[in-house]
């Protein structure tokens, strides 16, 4: 019986932006879609696809970061300039990258938020200040009512690489806070409405606002540490 049930394989769910990758991976394969060739707008590509503009944006954006596409200012996106083979295989890759373990998005995510925390402490500006504090008000009126405020704690969050003016780090968190949101959904360990959380969001504004990186990454951490001690032990 043993035997046979390990035969069986898991069954794995695809994520709107795997199916839209992968369709994007056939067309270029079987030639209906060339280096070179423009993208419908996302509008269109939504209701062909028949999901939220979303999922579309999320897509192109991954394969944006990987080079596969390209988009210009006022002309649209279009398929990189590279041969087909080359951009079968970079796609192939994007889709393994796609479905990484949630230990490895938090060690990610760890490293990204405290450079971009450090940054924000050296390079904010006095208007700066003012938008990452707005930020951080939606937060926690939210998460002061009890309420799980998962959005508005990664739009706090977004807000810091914003200010940290790295926009490759910001492209970075882009890319995995998706699978970061559906992860946190799956594990339920999004932890934003204790006291320590809603601390922790105030003391990293203030070490932004005074400018203090070294002190602002140590609180990261500390802010990270639940999530990351969870998924290490998903692992052991």
């Amino acid at each position: 019986m043993n035997e046979v049930l390990q035969n069986f394989r898991e069954v794995l769910i695809e994520k709107p932006v795997d199916v839209i990758i992968r369709q994007i991976k056939e067309l270029l394969v079987s030639g209906q879609l060339k280096p070179g060739d423009k993208l419908p707008p996302e509008r269109k590509l939504s209701e062909q696809f028949g999901v939220g503009r979303t999922h579309v944006r999320d897509a192109i954006r991954k394969l944006e970061f990987y080079g596969i596409l390209k988009t210009r200012p006022q002309s649209g996106t279009f398929v990189a300039s590279i041969g087909i083979t080359a951009l079968g295989n970079l796609i192939a890759d994007v889709l393994k990258i796609d479905s990484p373990s949630f230990v490895s998005l938090v060690e990610t995510r760890v490293l990204l938020e405290t450079a971009s925390v450090t940054l924000a402490c050296e390079r904010r500006t006095h208007e700066d200040i003012i938008q990452l504090e707005l930020s951080l008000n939606n937060y926690l009126d939210k998460a002061g009512l009890g309420i799980k405020a998962v959005e508005e704690d990664l739009m706090f969050h977004l807000t810091i690489a914003d200010l940290s003016k790295n926009k490759a780090l910001k492209s970075l968190l882009l890319i995995i806070i998706p699978d970061i949101i559906a992860n946190y959904s799956i594990f339920k360990v999004c932890d934003t409405v204790t006291n320590k959380a809603l601390s922790e969001h105030k003391a990293l504004f203030d070490c932004i606002r005074e400018g203090d990186g070294e002190r602002g990454a140590r609180i990261m951490k500390e802010h990270l540490k639940g999530v990351m001690d969870f998924a290490q032990s998903l692992v052991q």
